[in-house]
């Protein structure tokens, strides 16, 4: 791996920061102690410091030369509401929060690239250091974008780097187009007429209408939808009753559903809104149908996907980077961002979990798992991968 000498040689410093990050987790838009310490290490090095974009966000800027192109690069700010498991000594010092998806890694790594970018500026042009807030299930990138974030710091692209764990320590994958799915949430109120279970003729039975509705909707996946078109409908939750001889007058059944394009959402929409109000109907029974749509599809941009590709080739080498990466139906907010302006999503590869402290939990170290921590050995891969893309997008000085 062709890795920046001086950010191989100082990762014990931004190591200890992240596993600062790690035990000091911080919920979507509650990153107070975060942003503080980002903001804090930025100005330590110079660079010219924004905070309080979507309330804790925090926007790093470093110009050099006197081109009028920028980049944006953006790393997650949020822990997960998870209860810790690991009892390493950087494990988390508050109980039901937890850095489980890598956000303190992502923070890492391009400090860790803003630091060396600070102290060369061997580009022409303006990097934009984006922290954000909020990203699960929070949409702070698009809360930054409406509070004016590309018209405050103009990026002429943007681009965002996850950890994924069973990739190869260091590899890198991404796609010239679809990366992540969209994500939208149903949530619909069957309202009948409740009795005694001994007397069901006497009631309009919600929770037998819920059950006919959630096995209608499985047949929107196998029937109404094409099927080269990738697309998840999970029915997650069913409530309804307090006691086992009393038919309630209500039931709710949730879940969500995840695409690859909105035109298939669109259909998701429509045909759970007519099958739960047909069968209701049928059954002579009400239902009330919330269709939110949370997070767009993540759709790299063809052109930068590749460039960022190119760059991660020189680093690690093409045999360890994965080009028309398979998709995931997982969901990410950088979406929005890739909606304002070009750019490209790529994960790299966080290992199998042979890097994590003696103390960690018995779980795989997987995305969103109480026993998940991120490989520290990636921050200066991560951090050079930010320096040479800024570098060859802007030129070299």
């Amino acid at each position: 791996m062709q890795v920046i000498d001086s950010l191989a040689q100082g990762a014990s410093e931004i190591r200890a920061l992240r596993r600062d990050l790690h035990a000091h987790p911080e919920l979507r838009f509650e990153e107070r102690r975060t942003g503080d310490l980002v903001a804090r290490a930025l100005a330590g090095w110079g660079i010219e410091v924004h905070p309080g974009l979507a309330g804790t966000g925090v926007v790093g800027v470093i110009r050099a030369g006197s081109s009028r192109r920028s980049i944006g690069l953006r790393a997650d700010m949020d822990a997960l509401p998870i209860q810790e498991t690991n009892r390493f000594a950087h494990h988390s010092q508050f109980d039901g929060r937890m850095h489980a998806c890598g956000h303190d890694g992502h923070m890492a790594m391009l400090l860790a690239g803003a630091r060396h970018l600070a102290t060369t500026r061997a580009f022409d042009g303006t990097v934009v250091l984006i922290f954000q807030p909020g990203e699960e299930g929070g949409a702070g990138a698009d809360r930054m974008i409406r509070e004016g974030l590309f018209e405050r710091f103009p990026c002429d692209a943007v681009f965002a780097l996850h950890n994924w764990p069973g990739l190869r320590f260091g590899e890198f994958a991404v796609s010239p187009g679809p990366m992540m799915a969209s994500t939208n949430e149903f949530d619909l109120l069957v309202s009948g007429r409740g009795g005694h279970a001994a007397m069901p003729h006497l009631t309009v039975d919600p929770v037998l209408v819920a059950v006919q509705i959630v096995q209608g909707l499985q047949g929107i996946v196998t029937r109404a939808r094409n099927p080269i078109d990738a697309a998840v409908l999970s029915v997650t939750m069913i409530h309804a009753g307090d006691a086992t001889n009393v038919i309630p007058d209500t039931a709710r059944v949730g879940g969500t559903v995840r695409t690859f394009d909105d035109k298939v959402t669109q259909l998701f929409e429509q045909r759970i809104q007519t099958i739960a109000q047909l069968t209701a109907q049928a059954h002579g029974a009400e239902v009330t149908v919330r269709f939110q749509r949370t997070y767009p599809p993540t759709v790299n941009h063809p052109e930068q996907a590749e460039f960022a590709a190119r760059v991660a080739d020189r680093i690690v080498g093409t045999d360890m980077v994965v080009r028309n990466a398979d998709p995931t139906l997982g969901a990410e907010d950088f979406s929005f961002m890739l909606q304002a302006r070009p750019g490209a999503y790529l994960f790299i590869g966080n290992g199998d979990g042979a890097h994590r402290d003696a103390g960690h939990g018995a779980g795989p170290c997987t995305l969103h798992n109480a026993s998940y921590d991120f490989n520290d050995d990636l921050i200066p891969v991560g951090g050079t991968f930010w320096v040479r893309l800024a570098e060859e997008f802007l030129g070299r000085r």
